[in-house]
């Protein structure tokens, strides 16, 4: 019996590592999905050319010189962009805009983040940091489903990363994103296998 591949869109805002793993974990046959687009508010993001080297079609996403907002009319046309390309799920890989009604009303627990923190604890940018400055022992990443909250939504998967002595930010970040790239596909994988 020939399983669909689900048909993804990934969103993101910086170097794609995520995207990648993504990228790897189809190759590998872990994740039965197709990425059917990847989109970016930012031109210089190389997530762009990370998709591009793969043949896969790229959007810029014109946030019109908002920094942080993620206008309503911008997402109301990319919902119409997605549901046209047949996109069965988002993912968000490092999409640092809020993404609210247009986009939700379209794909309803169609949206999935990667957040670099144990959810709820340390919301928000650069949890890794928010991690270290409470002294915590452990911390990780979690795979959860987009809500009109920041970080907030119900939670699909987690891994931890222990904080060892002496940790600086940059090296605690960089074990999170190891765990990440194992974590994301999987947790795209559970999501998407109730379809």
């Amino acid at each position: 019996m020939h399983v669909m591949k689900i048909r993804l869109a990934i969103m993101g805002s910086g170097s794609g590592t995520n995207c990648q793993s993504i990228f790897q974990a189809i190759d590998d046959g872990r994740l039965n999905a197709h990425v059917t687009t990847v989109l970016s508010d930012n031109p210089e993001a190389f997530i762009l050319e990370r998709a591009k080297r793969r043949g896969v079609p790229t959007s810029l996403l014109d946030c019109q010189g908002f920094k942080n907002k993620f206008p309503e009319n911008v997402q109301e046309a990319l919902a119409k962009q997605l549901r046209e390309l047949g996109v069965d799920f988002i993912c968000l890989a490092g999409f640092m805009r809020l993404v609210k009604s247009p986009l939700l009303e379209a794909f309803p627990k169609r949206i999935l983040n990667i957040h670099p923190a144990l959810l709820p604890a340390f919301p928000g940018v650069e949890a890794w940091k928010q991690a270290l400055d409470a002294g915590v022992k452990q911390t990780g990443c979690t795979v959860h489903y987009v809500d009109a909250g920041m970080d907030t939504g119900e939670i699909i998967m987690q891994a931890f990363v222990p904080v060892l002595p002496g940790d600086t930010p940059e090296a605690l970040h960089a074990r999170i994103q190891i765990q990440e790239h194992i974590l994301y596909p999987a947790a795209i994988q559970s999501a998407t296998a109730r379809l």
